[in-house]
């Protein structure tokens, strides 16, 4: 016999970010839907989509740079980690006096929200994290993380950052490194297929909990619909940050425009005018933003940065793809992708038309491609979405 969970009062953190809002988009609404009360901390640039869950919005103000200002995060390991330790710093006093007394009983946080731990730890409530794309496995630490973060560390700049972080945290009670703050939660749902996971089977599934896809039907992101005639149909998206690359979209165009029965959707993001990518031939459709999950739905393949929703969303549809990965965890994404036998990665600096024709033509030639692509589609239905997440969260209550 079971017993539905009291209603609750939850808070979720995040960032204004595409790939750290949109996965947990669906576990928010289920929550909302089954009678919680969700408080989510969210600058004012998401709040009409968080609002839309029927969530909550607790608007903050944020220093990080934004999906619009990619080039902001510098070039370097520790601009890219700074950022996010001087954005908790000064977010998390807004955010203990926007809650004031009115505590939650559970906290969520994306894995870049470093003061959802601490604001937990502070209110005496149980945390746990929503992790949208791959996470750490027995012998990650002496595999990856420390042989990248030497240098940092062994800098004057790293260990200013280090002591901040310890002293932040030992302000407020915390008795943790940072490195386990971020890496080793007690406990996290993880928003991605355990088939985009790498050494999966050294991930401890006490802690860590896959339950793949939390997609909806989207509906509110719009229809799209095959045009007549079209035999074969080609997405190609670069995601909603890294995707200023008009050179890369010529390329796109010059190998797929006038191919015989094949129709191409280019999504080209914010930053290229469509005018930069001279004349379009009939076959092929330029738009600043598309709804991907629905295209994909009806595609036979997806050229991708391998971005975690993108990489997901290629495989929950089984459309082969093209990774050409440009940041973060798109580089072990494509790799995963490429290994599990339905994708090819191409570095962006091999891109050439001709490369990116054979690699699309002969993923759907290969009936080998489509089959993997069907088995791991139903494994991937196997593993709860949603509604599994929802329990979880729901099992983590007091």
């Amino acid at each position: 016999m079971t017993t539905t969970p009291r209603p609750a009062h939850i808070a979720m953190f995040s960032i204004a970010a595409h790939g750290h809002v949109n996965p947990s988009l669906e576990v928010i609404r289920e929550l909302v839907a089954r009678g919680h009360r969700v408080s989510y901390a969210i600058p004012a640039s998401f709040a009409d989509k968080v609002a839309a869950t029927g969530a909550t919005p607790v608007v903050y103000t944020s220093t990080l740079p934004t999906d619009e200002d990619p080039e902001a995060w510098g070039t370097e390991l520790i601009d890219n980690v700074e950022p996010f330790l001087r954005d908790a710093i000064q977010a998390l006093p807004q955010l203990a006096a926007a809650f004031g007394d009115d505590r939650p009983d559970l906290v969520l946080h994306d894995i870049t929200a470093y003061l959802a731990p601490v604001l937990a730890h502070g209110w005496g409530v149980p945390v746990v994290g929503l992790w949208p794309n791959l996470v750490p496995w027995t012998g990650y630490e002496e595999e990856v993380a420390e042989p990248m973060f030497a240098e940092l560390k062994a800098s004057e700049r790293g260990k200013a950052y280090y002591d901040r972080f310890e002293n932040w945290l030992a302000e407020h009670g915390v008795d943790t490194h940072p490195d386990r703050l971020i890496a080793r939660p007690r406990r996290a749902i993880v928003l991605i297929p355990r088939a985009l996971q790498p050494h999966a089977d050294r991930v401890d599934e006490s802690v860590f909990t896959f339950v793949g896809a939390c997609q909806g039907d989207r509906a509110d992101q719009g229809e799209w619909r095959r045009p007549a005639g079209a035999e074969k149909v080609l997405l190609v998206s670069l995601g909603s940050a890294f995707t200023k690359q008009p050179d890369f979209y010529r390329a796109c165009v010059a190998a797929f425009g006038d191919l015989r029965g094949w129709h191409v959707v280019l999504q080209i993001g914010a930053f290229v005018d469509p005018a930069e990518l001279g004349e379009l031939p009939a076959n092929v459709e330029v738009h600043s933003w598309v709804p991907q999950l629905a295209i994909l739905r009806q595609a036979d393949a997806f050229i991708t940065h391998a971005g975690a929703g993108g990489s997901q969303e290629g495989l929950a549809t089984a459309t082969p793809m093209v990774a050409v990965p440009l940041a973060t965890d798109q580089f072990a994404n494509a790799d995963m992708l490429q290994s599990l036998g339905v994708a090819r990665r191409l570095p962006m600096e091999e891109v050439t038309p001709e490369r990116l024709r054979e690699a699309v033509l002969a993923l759907v030639g290969d009936p080998q491609v489509a089959l993997r692509a069907r088995e791991i589609q139903e494994r991937m239905a196997n593993e709860g979405g949603t509604s599994r997440a929802v329990e979880l969260i729901e099992a983590e209550l007091p």
